[in-house]
């Protein structure tokens, strides 16, 4: 049976963010995809320049009538990134809850792009709407610590505190959540970060369980950009593989993300040359040359079991 992914994100002519970091390695893995832009660029805005255009709510609901006037808009994922526009956000929601009216098994996988380390690098007034609509109607999401923190209202200053804001995220709707990183102590040493993961399984009998996993994932010393919109894709396709073992789901997803990530840094490296620092453009991900470690990523990362 073909898997549907409507992935709702930005598009760079050169190099790797939202749909252009999404598309292939699903495709790779077997998915069709349909890609909505939500903004053509000429490469994504940590370079010195960019231009281009910024699709509206209404450009956005015009492609959708399109896709529904003839019929084709059945989708078993939905999956969506940064957004800066409430409006826009808006319409994404509608059109998610028609298309599970449509699904009821539709999935809908969403990062909630807020900020991270203590501030926010969109409007202020995309919050409520991710709280008060997205969030409800996601049922994976992967938010960083501060992202978690800002959709619950609790701080996480340690372990406990993270599990009590995932259970928190629970209640407002997601099944699987994970925080992506935090700041809390790795048993690894500081050269580590820890990331989180929740999920709620419907068990045969009618009750729920809920499986808890930590992982220590190495910290890199460079910007990346396009990683987190790699990671959410990677976590639709794994957790579609492997829908009640998060673990394993997420073992595969951190494992994929540092094949890409060493062979990114390893070139940028080689291309800048000893002693500089490599430019955005060196930096882009390493996408196509990872293609087998995406269909099958050897696991370099084990998660343990809360």
């Amino acid at each position: 049976m073909e898997c549907r992914v409507l992935s709702i994100q930005s598009h760079v002519v050169r190099g790797y963010v939202g749909n252009k970091s999404a598309s292939f390695p699903l495709q790779v893995l077997g998915f069709e995809v349909d890609s909505i832009n939500s903004v053509q660029f000429s490469n994504h805005t940590g370079y010195s320049h960019w231009k281009g255009q910024v699709l509206t709510a209404d450009e956005l609901h015009v492609l959708y009538e399109g896709i529904k006037l003839n019929s084709v808009n059945h989708y078993d994922y939905v999956l969506t990134g940064y957004t800066r526009d409430t409006s826009f956000l808006e319409m994404v929601v509608d059109i998610i809850q028609e298309l599970k009216r449509a699904n009821p098994n539709l999935v809908y996988v969403c990062d909630p792009v807020l900020g991270d380390h203590g501030s926010m690098y969109v409007p202020q007034n995309l919050h409520p709407v991710y709280k008060n609509k997205v969030v409800p109607v996601a049922d994976i999401i992967t938010p960083n610590q501060f992202e978690a923190e800002l959709l619950t209202g609790k701080n996480i200053s340690t372990e406990k505190d993270a599990v009590e804001v995932m259970d928190l995220l629970h209640k407002m709707g997601p099944d699987t959540v994970v925080i992506t990183s935090s700041d809390l102590p790795s048993h690894l040493g500081d050269r580590f970060l820890v990331s989180l993961g929740s999920q709620r399984v419907l068990m045969p009998d009618g009750t729920r369980t809920t499986q808890r996993i930590r992982i220590d994932v190495p910290k890199v010393d460079a910007v990346f950009v396009g990683t987190g919109d790699l990671f959410a894709a990677m976590l639709l396709a794994w957790t579609h593989h492997y829908p009640t073992d998060l673990k394993t789901a997420c073992e595969k997803t951190f494992s994929v993300m540092h094949h890409v990530i060493q062979r990114t840094i390893s070139y940028a490296h080689e291309m800048a040359g000893p002693g500089r620092r490599p430019s955005p453009a060196q930096l882009e991900l390493r996408m196509v040359q990872s293609k087998a470690d995406i269909e099958d990523p050897a696991i370099v990362m084990e998660a343990t079991v809360l």
